[in-house]
């Protein structure tokens, strides 16, 4: 860790944890982190093949592409290569050695990564006419995604992607709403291998340009301090305010979540320091193990970057709409999302009387101040995507930014080892996500070619019985669900797929979902999109909630339960997002975005007092009641609501400001 961090919490003797602790962490709770560390000649195999990835993908982002199925097999080659050679079988298994049996699945994921180079224009020229070999090859390439998405990122896809296979294969047999021909063997693995429909379709495309660039950015921040940085800026930003230490986990998750696509990774790492500054100054422990996991869940839904499932909404979308487009969309929501926490957290230690640092607890402000050169790579990134700038190049500024900050940064040790290191943990944290993108092009491809992504979604529809409000409440239902147990890009993929086009047939029921108007398309799959997100925090599974008490040492339902209280405001805005598109932006005026974040802010203050029971002084469960019922009023677009909402909002306000210092008999506990 950099000196600077010890200068920030040696004076609070906050117990944070140690890298070893986290490690153990992260490998319990996010089974991208359980890789193998061998100790042999393999070490350094593996070291330079990660290099090597890192260089193929710089040397075609540079220098441009090769033809799409080359480009992404050999994308896919390094990716499951690795699989076999980082990830374990089992959990539980040795992570000192591999064994015999993995290093022949690791060969024949170089042969599946490099039989497109070798055979391109015989390939090309048979039209999909497959010879014997070339049928085995694509079957062990189904096999062994299958495989590697299972040990890199979880049984649940694993079975999900099996059970979209089964149905293609099936399909004759299926109900009546979802039957259809019927898939053979051969043209099931001709179009998952050797199409651009199936493993090799857009998922996987993004992965080998947007995000393996972004990825690899964000292992040169964390490299150059930008990463600790954060959280020292957090701690002089919000420090001293009430309830500091709660909301220095807001604001730090907000800045870490643009550089991370795990909530659990970001709970770890930002939450090793946090937690235990929480549960120091007073707040119970199971709380503030929800503060982290809310706050580092909704740093995925932060611009610019957002995570990997940003990159695919702007593939999946489609028809023009940019990468900046999707960042300035997500703007406001993401605001509220953290605005909500903020406020809920703010009224807790009001309630609780919790006080924030102290000068002596705090670090020097202007030694912290005078460091903001280290933000110049994110800003760059902001700027030069608002004039243009492709995606890709984007990323490959930022790298050259932080590459110039980290040498110029007197508190981290940079040379051409660290550049190295950062290459080779960039492609190490690529490599689950390219596994779980390989996987999800199974579920794209087989909704393709059988159509049941048309049939599901008019089913949606009918069993809603043409009611907005019932067909969102279910495709949110869904999109939590898929999110208890697939990572953040399969599920987008997934609900955007599946669950998506129901909400676009609704909102534009006389056009073809083809020709639905950009701000329809772009609300539905925010609303997927964030719902697949928040799965992390919601209960019974919600890694990010169990990782943060483990932490915290709390318990974890009742962490996640928090959490989702917590994160409320992430329940509330994709609604808002279909009700009122204004939110995204997008062909409004200024007022109209003006008053909708207005009422929206003052709707989640009345929703935060009244669901932590405090104000300006404790609240009954009557006045809970209003408060929540004004909030959901203003929250909701629309005229008369807004103003009905307001005045309640106003009465409540008088009577608290007036009454805040009459005596109360007690507190109000946090329902």
């Amino acid at each position: 860790m950099s000196n600077n961090r010890k200068e920030t919490t040696e004076p609070q003797q906050v117990e944070a944890l140690s890298l070893e602790q986290q490690q153990e962490l992260l490998e319990k709770f996010d089974i991208e982190s359980n890789q193998r560390n061998p100790q042999n000649f393999m070490k350094y195999v593996i070291y330079g093949g990660l290099l090597a990835f890192s260089l193929f993908q710089l040397y075609t982002a540079i220098y441009g592409q090769f033809p799409a199925q080359i480009q992404r097999t050999v994308h896919l080659g390094f990716a499951l290569t690795f699989v076999f050679l980082l990830f374990p079988l089992r959990r539980n298994f040795s992570k000192k050695s591999i064994p015999f049996y993995d290093y022949i699945l690791a060969i024949l994921s170089v042969v599946i990564g490099s039989y497109w180079v070798i055979n391109y224009d015989r390939l090309v020229r048979s039209l999909g006419k497959l010879e014997t070999l070339d049928f085995w090859v694509g079957l062990f390439a189904v096999l062994l995604v299958l495989e590697a998405s299972r040990r890199a990122v979880g049984l649940p896809i694993a079975i999900i992607a099996g059970l979209f296979l089964a149905y293609a294969f099936y399909g004759p047999y299926m109900p009546d709403f979802m039957a259809h021909r019927g898939q053979n063997l051969e043209s099931l693995v001709n179009l998952m291998f050797y199409s651009t429909d199936g493993i090799l379709g857009t998922p996987l495309a993004v992965s080998a340009t947007y995000i393996f660039a972004f990825l690899l950015f964000g292992a040169f921040l964390v490299k150059t301090g930008v990463g600790e940085y954060f959280n020292d800026l957090a701690i002089s930003v919000a420090g001293k305010l009430v309830g500091g230490p709660a909301k220095v986990a807001i604001f730090s998750s907000a800045l870490q979540g643009t550089i991370s696509g795990s909530s659990v990774a970001n709970v770890v790492t930002s939450g090793a320091y946090t937690i235990p500054l929480m549960k120091r100054l007073g707040y119970e422990k199971n709380f503030a193990g929800a503060v982290e996991a809310s706050s580092s869940t909704g740093g995925q839904l932060m611009p610019p970057i957002m995570g990997a499932a940003a990159f695919l909404m702007v593939e999946f979308i489609g028809r023009g709409v940019s990468y900046w487009d999707i960042a300035k969309a997500a703007a406001i929501p993401a605001v509220l999302y953290f605005a909500g926490i903020w406020i809920m957290t703010h009224f807790e230690a009001k309630r609780l009387g919790l006080r924030g640092l102290t000068d002596e607890e705090m670090p020097d402000r202007k030694e912290i101040f005078k460091k903001l050169y280290l933000l110049i790579p994110i800003a760059l990134i902001i700027v030069i995507m608002m004039f243009g700038v492709p995606v890709i190049h984007s990323a490959l500024y930022g790298i050259l930014a932080c590459i110039i900050v980290g040498f110029i940064n007197p508190d981290v040790k940079f040379g051409v080892k660290e550049i190295f290191d950062a290459l080779v943990d960039g492609a190490r944290t690529a490599v689950p996500v390219a596994a779980a993108t390989a996987c999800a092009g199974i579920i794209v491809g087989v909704v393709v070619k059988t159509g049941l992504g048309l049939s599901l979604a008019n089913s949606l529809v009918k069993l809603a019985g043409g009611s907005i409000l019932i067909t969102l409440f279910f495709v949110m239902i869904a999109s939590l669900i898929l999110g208890m147990g697939a990572p953040t890009t399969a599920n987008y993929v997934i609900t955007s797929t599946i669950a998506a086009p129901a909400i676009i047939a609704l909102l534009a029921p006389d056009v073809p979902a083809s020709a639905a108007p950009i701000i329809v398309v772009l609300s539905a799959h925010f609303f997927v999109f964030y719902f697949g997100i928040i799965a992390d925090i919601t209960p019974p599974v919600a890694l990010a909630a169990f990782s943060a008490a483990a932490i915290s040492g709390g318990d974890p339902i009742k962490t996640g339960i928090h959490s989702a209280k917590l994160a409320i405001a992430a329940f509330i805005i994709p609604y808002m997002i279909i009700f009122s598109p204004a939110l995204l932006m997008i062909d409004v005026t200024v007022w109209e975005i003006i008053w909708v974040v207005f009422t929206a802010m003052m709707g989640m203050i009345a929703i935060g007092a009244g669901i932590i029971g405090y104000w300006y002084r404790p609240i009954n469960w009557i006045e809970r009641i209003i408060l929540v019922a004004a909030g959901v009023a203003m929250i909701y677009p629309e005229s008369l609501s807004d103003t009905i909402g307001l005045i309640v909002f106003g009465i409540m306000f008088v009577i608290q400001y007036v009454t805040k210092n009459r005596e109360n008999g007690s507190k109000v506990a946090i329902s």
